[in-house]
């Protein structure tokens, strides 16, 4: 079971405070540093000192990093054209040495886009089909040839197909809960199927869908690995899952509820449950970022077990 830092810096945090979690993400043996792609805070949090670029922030850690894989859960596919977020991809692929994934979305914030003037447009998941099949497309083109694509939102004639990524396949993952045409576009194109804040059961259900979907795509169901993503409260003991709590405005047993909360033991035994349901990987929703003794809480009594 690998597991992954996974941050909210919508909510308040400056480029400094991310390096400062993802370097000690990286040398606590965490296996990644995520980020959401938002720009606008949510709930009660008062987003201080204001939004960070995820793929702006991914650049610098890229060259700050030296291990850790870097990506987006999820890339918001209504902030970026496909073909500009090919290139921006493969450029911080390049600067990280390889070592970058692509987490794409169809967007759904549609606050967040009155505030910073971004088109919010109906037809978002057919969009994302479309923009899928140009950055998968123009990466696979062979160099010295051109990429077309005509479709109904988007046109590209003769692109170069410019730069390309330093991995020979950047990962591609695509996730969600809806029961159709999210299973089918994660067959056709995504290497890693990610479920957010879902239970063992709903997670069951879901992986299920998709796996049958790949099947069907002739894929086969072991061709994509399957995720989870679970808000993480961690404590030695009740007090401390308890401050922890209260530092991220959340209920213990909420928590315990709906995500990864507790002892190590009792984080270790939920964990083991999603296992069984063929979860391999799970992305640690860590939401007070200037908490750094709970990673080191998480890598020495939980992770340390699950290896």
């Amino acid at each position: 079971m690998d597991l992954r830092i996974f941050t909210e810096p919508q909510q308040g945090a400056t480029y400094d405070t991310l390096l400062a979690v993802a370097k000690a993400a990286e040398d606590l043996g965490f296996d990644a540093f995520f980020r959401s792609d938002h720009y606008l805070r949510m709930g009660n949090a008062d987003g201080l000192p204001g939004p960070t670029d995820a793929w702006i922030t991914l650049a610098g850690l890229a060259r700050e990093t030296r291990r850790i894989r870097l990506g987006t859960l999820m890339t918001a596919g209504t902030f970026r054209l496909p073909g500009v977020l090919a290139i921006q991809v493969a450029q911080v692929d390049q600067m990280s040495g390889g070592r970058v994934e692509l987490g794409l979305g169809a967007g759904w914030f549609e606050e967040e886009h009155r505030a910073y003037g971004i088109p919010f447009p109906k037809e978002k998941f057919a969009r994302l089909e479309e923009q899928l099949a140009i950055i998968t497309g123009l990466w696979a083109t062979e160099v010295g040839k051109t990429f077309d694509f005509h479709g109904t939102y988007y046109d590209l004639t003769d692109s170069p197909a410019l730069p390309k990524p330093a991995q020979k396949k950047v990962p591609v993952l695509i996730g969600g809960h809806g029961a159709t045409r999210t299973p089918r576009l994660a067959a056709q194109y995504a290497d890693e199927f990610n479920i957010p804040f879902a239970s063992v059961e709903d997670s069951a259900r879901q992986f299920g869908r998709v796996r049958a979907a790949a099947e069907a795509a002739g894929r086969g169901a072991d061709a994509l690995t399957y995720s989870n993503a679970l808000v993480v409260c961690v404590g030695r003991d009740d007090q401390e899952v308890a401050r922890r709590a209260a530092a991220i405005g959340r209920e213990v047993d909420e928590l315990k509820a709906n995500g990864l909360a507790g002892s190590p033991a009792e984080v270790v035994d939920k964990i083991g449950r999603y296992a069984e349901i063929g979860s391999r990987r799970i992305y640690l929703q860590i939401l007070d970022l200037d908490d750094l003794d709970h990673l080191e809480l998480i890598a020495t009594q939980v992770q340390a077990q699950l290896s």
